[in-house]
C-alpha cells in the first residue's frame, strides 16, 4: 500500500482537482462525522449521558446502544436521547458547511455510509444524496412487516419531555402502524434493515450519475472512510478509479489514508484533519 507523503503538495493537487474535474462523487465514513465534532466518548459523552453512566456503566455512547436494558421504556430513555443529540442537535463545527461551499457549485454526488444527516443540514441537495446504512432520523417495523420508514423527531421530543427516572411512559414506546410489533431505528446491522421507495431511488441516482460521467474525468473523493465497510466506498472507488484513466481517486482520512500501489499515480493522499484540509482547500 502507498500511504500519504508531503501533505501540503497533495492538498493543492486536490484543490486543482476540484476546481477542474467533470464530476465529483464523495464518499464519506465516520471519520467525517468525527472531525465536524461527532464524537461519541469524552467530554461529549460527559455531558449528555454521565447519568447515564452513572447508573449504567457504559463510557461511551456506542457501548450504550448495545446495553441490555431491562425495559423498552429504559431503552428509548436512551435512544431518544442519543438521537436527539447526534441527529437532531446542531453539532456540526463548520466541516459539513465548508465542505458544501467548496461542492455547491460543482456536479457532485455523494454516497455516505454515515446516518446523522449532516449532509442535508448543511445545504446539500438530497437528490444527490445515498446514504446507505439508514438515518437515526427515521423508524421502521422491526418485523419488518413492510417496507417503509418514518420521522421520528416528533416522538423523540415526546421521550425526551416526558421521560421520568430514566424511563419513557409506556404509551410512548414506537408501534408499528400496520402490525402493531415494536418499531426500530432504520440503521443497517442485519438483514432486517428496510431499504424503502427513497432508498432505492437514491440508489437508483447514484447509478445513474457513475454510468452518465463514465470515462470523463472524475475525482472521487474519499472522506474518512475506514476498513469496518469497505465494500460500500472504498473498494468501489478503487475500481472505478482504475478503470478510467481520467479518474483521480483522493483519500483524506486521519491515520488511514492509504491506497495501492498500482492506483499511486492516480492518487492524492492526505494523511490529516479532515476539518483543516477543507478549510486550506476554502
Amino acid at each position: 500500500m502507498n500511504t500519504a507523503n508531503n501533505t501540503t503538495t497533495q492538498t493543492e493537487r486536490l484543490k486543482k482537482e476540484i476546481q477542474t474535474a467533470d464530476a465529483i462523487v464523495i464518499g464519506a465514513g465516520a471519520g467525517l462525522s468525527t472531525a465536524a465534532g461527532f464524537t461519541y466518548s469524552g467530554e461529549r459523552f460527559e455531558q449528555f449521558f454521565s447519568d447515564f453512566e452513572k447508573k449504567y456503566g457504559f463510557h461511551d455512547m456506542y457501548s450504550g446502544g448495545f446495553f441490555p436494558f431491562e425495559s423498552p421504556e429504559e431503552m428509548w430513555a436512551y435512544w431518544s436521547r442519543f438521537i436527539w443529540c447526534n441527529r437532531y442537535m446542531d453539532i456540526d463545527n463548520g466541516t459539513y458547511k465548508t465542505l458544501f461551499e467548496l461542492m455547491k457549485d460543482k456536479n457532485y454526488f455523494v454516497i455516505t455510509t454515515n446516518v446523522d444527516h449532516q449532509f442535508q443540514k448543511a445545504g446539500f441537495d438530497k437528490q444527490r444524496l445515498f446514504y446507505t446504512q439508514g438515518d437515526y432520523g427515521l423508524f421502521q417495523c422491526s418485523e419488518p412487516c413492510h417496507d417503509a420508514t418514518y420521522d421520528n423527531e416528533e416522538i423523540v421530543k415526546d421521550m425526551l419531555e416526558f421521560r421520568q427516572d430514566m424511563k419513557i411512559p409506556a404509551e410512548l414506546i414506537p408501534k408499528c402502524p400496520k402490525c402493531g410489533k415494536p418499531m426500530t431505528m432504520n440503521l443497517r446491522s442485519d438483514d432486517k434493515f428496510v431499504e424503502d421507495e427513497g432508498w432505492h431511488a437514491a440508489a437508483e441516482r447514484y447509478n445513474d450519475f457513475l454510468q452518465t460521467h463514465r470515462g470523463k474525468h472524475i475525482l472521487f473523493l474519499e472522506l474518512g472512510v475506514g476498513y469496518n465497510t469497505p465494500v460500500i466506498i472504498k473498494y468501489p472507488f478503487w475500481e472505478m478509479t482504475a478503470d478510467n484513466p481520467k479518474a483521480v481517486y483522493a483519500c483524506l482520512n486521519f491515520g488511514e489514508a492509504a491506497v495501492p500501489d498500482g492506483l499511486a499515480q492516480q492518487s492524492i493522499i492526505i494523511n490529516g484533519d479532515i476539518r483543516q484540509v477543507l478549510s486550506e482547500i476554502k
